[in-house]
């Protein structure tokens, strides 16, 4: 219909033109619908969005070593860290004007902690000569080369200046390499030795780990869930409290009562042993391995893959079951063919849920798991309250939720994250 007449365009009550009024209400209202969603899109915004935009950037940011050791960084420019030589005597000279300045203000010590990651014993060279530092008169005539390398040999190691040099500037894929058991050498990226490296071991650990718990939460999960959802609604509410009850239960008094249960003098080895079916002298080792996490998480995890289920089988009219029976199908050709495929939507959910959920737990296998049974977030976790190396602890994070969501992508293209339905 045109907004045109004969005689002009067609008016709204107060005289405007009706496009124009209908188009000013229509942004009244998404402005409206905009407020009201505010709170929640500034509470995504600070809790989620800013913290993983901040893990990104402290995985790269390498601005410690360029802001405490200014001069000593452009002085370095010009040396060929392959020669085997030391510096020039200038790059000595800057290196003690910038100790002094960082030792009275009290930062050389972070400078030297940064580089420590990278090589060990950095972080003592620094601190030692931090003391006399405050000392150095730069004014006077002296030989900084010799006057550093008196005050520590370490000041003579080529490897130590090749370290500076290479994490000189701002930005650098230093902590991304150590994620992936690589380092920055002198001619480029280069693997680690094999005795150092853990990281890629632990990512595959935690990938295998939290596939066998959400596997294992399938297969306990359906056939409760399918009880669930055909028990009259007394006795199905009554089942849903049980299912329920471990949320009600701290999650460390769960933990703690697993360790109870598994260990070698636990109540689980104790029955065992007491129904002759292992010897008293040969215990099983349930704990302190992957064995014991994977029981753990499974039991903790359980409930998030009953309930979508749950929802989902309860939507299914039973009549389509006796239909098919009806046509000839047998009990089981009934369930896989007309049954099972409607509860795929039920599955995939809780299979995303339970699986996200693991690969980030530490909790319960820093508890169970011992050396065997840790995930890589227990390293996070580690480097962020321990090591203090927030840079690596980045990196690693980004790494596993670059994995969280290159397995969402692939599900989503198997599978179809539409199917996917919580009821």
């Amino acid at each position: 219909m045109s907004d045109m007449t004969d005689t002009g365009p067609v008016l709204a009550a107060d005289g405007t033109p009706l496009k124009r009024s209908l188009a000013r209400a229509l942004r009244r209202q998404k402005l409206r619908a905009l407020m009201l969603i505010a709170p929640l899109l500034l509470f995504i915004l600070i809790s989620f969005i800013l913290p993983v935009g901040d893990m990104l950037y402290r995985s790269v940011k390498n601005d410690i070593v360029s802001k405490t050791l200014p001069n000593t960084v452009v002085a370095l420019e010009s040396w060929d860290a392959n020669s085997g030589d030391l510096p020039e005597e200038a790059v000595f000279a800057a290196m003690a004007t910038d100790l002094k300045s960082a030792a009275a203000a009290k930062i050389h010590t972070k400078v030297g902690g940064r580089l420590n990651y990278e090589n060990p014993g950095i972080s003592s060279l620094f601190r030692k000569t931090g003391r006399k530092a405050k000392k150095f008169d730069l004014e006077a005539e002296t030989v900084w080369k010799d006057e550093l390398i008196k005050i520590n040999k370490g000041w003579g190691d080529t490897d130590v200046w090749r370290t500076i040099q290479t994490y000189s500037s701002p930005i650098t894929a230093g902590y991304f390499l150590n994620a992936i058991d690589m380092r920055v050498g002198p001619d480029g990226p280069e693997a680690r030795p094999e005795e150092e490296q853990i990281y890629m071991k632990l990512l595959k650990r935690t990938l295998w780990m939290s596939m066998m718990i959400t596997v294992s939460c399938i297969l306990l999960a359906y056939p409760v869930a399918w009880i669930l959802a055909n028990l009259p609604a007394r006795k199905a509410n009554l089942l849903m409290i049980l299912v329920l009850l471990p949320f009600w239960t701290s999650l460390l008094v769960r933990t703690s009562a697993w360790k109870i249960l598994l260990q070698q003098q636990g109540v689980i080895n104790d029955i065992l042993v007491w129904l002759h079916i292992v010897p008293d002298d040969a215990r099983l080792v349930i704990i302190n391995n992957q064995f014991g996490t994977i029981v753990a998480m499974t039991h903790i995890l359980l409930p998030f893959m009953i309930l979508p289920m749950y929802s989902v089988m309860q939507t299914i009219p039973v009549s389509y079951l006796r239909a098919a029976k009806s046509l000839g199908a047998t009990d089981w050709t009934a369930f896989w063919r007309v049954y099972f495929p409607q509860t795929i939507p039920g599955i995939g959910a809780g299979s995303i849920l339970v699986f996200i959920l693991a690969i980030g737990y530490y909790i319960t296998p820093a508890l169970v798991g011992g050396t065997k049974g840790t995930f890589i977030s227990n390293q996070i976790a580690f480097h962020i309250s321990t090591s203090l190396n927030w840079g690596l602890a980045a990196a690693l994070g980004a790494i596993l939720l670059a994995v969280v969501l290159v397995l969402y992508w692939a599900y989503d293209r198997i599978v179809g994250i539409d199917n996917v339905k919580l009821g």
